[in-house]
């Protein structure tokens, strides 16, 4: 079966960045356990080429940088590369989940000046976790506009003198979703879909744990959360396949339904290359838990999550025979 045509809604750009910013970039990696000595420059033409060779007709772009300048120089950026090549990419706006006003200053910039088809948000963003109650306003902004937020862990963590890449990431995303699980944020707000990613980290395998415990008297549970509730908000999530297949979407299936599963392939960081994304695909591919209609429909699920960006493939011309396909 090939791989063509796939929407990828998990890929991560970088705007040009100085010899001094790289080497900080690989000074921080460093510090947090990363083997790293040099750090890629990313660019259109090098991803273009890869999604030509791997059968992906678009990225939606994600970055989340720890400054606010940082970060509105990023979301600046992708919003150009995306009026470059409008049947190819789409953006996801960096919001700095630690502001609570700048956020809502780029939700506002996403529709006037950026054109966006989502947000990024980092489960922990400079100390602060998603389930933390100052972003109410944040979410209620979201909720209004029924947006669609990509939730990423902050992987720049380390744990037991490992990257936090490796392992950290699963458990950072199960924690914080679980937590805003039980602080209501899901409850409060049922129109924002979410994407997570990592196909949901540690989640889906938890999740069997949650719905038998997690409503107990013997839990905290000052909203009252019912069993009912825990199933439903799990069954809504979104999850991408970046660098997990086959072995967590097993779990993913039992947690919620393959229209749910959505293709990521976490290209443009350092902790993946062409070969792990090469193989998460033919994993993907070999999954015996799908038919092949469904596995198919993985690549181009996220067309339901982004109006705006189906809409420019279609006036755009079509991918043609272009892109390579597993067999």
């Amino acid at each position: 079966m090939p791989v063509q045509n796939w929407i990828d809604v998990h890929s991560h750009y970088f705007p040009p960045m100085s010899a001094e910013e790289q080497r900080e970039m690989v000074d921080h990696l460093r510090k947090n356990c990363w083997c790293i000595d040099h750090f890629d420059e990313w660019t259109v033409e090098k991803t273009l080429d890869h999604m030509d060779r791997l059968g992906t007709q678009m990225q939606m772009l994600s970055f989340v940088p720890n400054t606010v300048l940082k970060l509105r120089r990023s979301n600046d950026f992708g919003a150009e590369i995306v009026r470059q090549h409008p049947d190819r990419f789409g953006l996801l706006v960096g919001l700095p989940s630690d502001d609570p006003a700048v956020c809502l200053e780029e939700i506002a910039r996403s529709e006037s000046d950026l054109d966006a088809d989502g947000f990024a948000m980092q489960a922990l963003y400079n100390g602060v976790y998603l389930s933390d109650p100052r972003l109410e306003p944040v979410w209620a902004e979201l909720e209004r506009r029924k947006a669609v937020v990509f939730f990423h862990p902050n992987a720049t963590t380390s744990a037991w003198d490992r990257p936090g890449a490796l392992m950290e990431v699963a458990f950072q995303t199960a924690y914080v979703i679980v937590d805003m699980l039980y602080t209501g944020v899901f409850r409060r707000h049922p129109n924002i879909r979410f994407i997570v990613a990592h196909c949901g980290g540690a989640l889906p395998a938890i999740s069997g744990r949650l719905l038998q415990m997690g409503a107990m008297s013997w839990v905290p549970n000052p909203h009252n959360v019912t069993r009912d509730e825990v199933s439903e908000v799990l069954g809504k999530l979104f999850l991408d396949t970046a660098a997990t297949m086959p072995t967590t979407l097993g779990a993913a299936l039992e947690m919620t339904t393959a229209d749910k599963i959505v293709y990521g392939s976490d290209y443009g960081v350092p902790c993946v290359d062409d070969q792990s994304i090469a193989e998460n695909i033919e994993a993907l591919l070999a999954f015996r838990g799908l038919s092949a209609d469904q596995i198919q429909a993985i690549g181009r699920n996220a067309l339901n999550l982004f109006p705006k960006a189906a809409a420019r493939l279609a006036a755009g011309e079509s991918f043609g025979d272009a892109a390579a396909g597993y067999e």
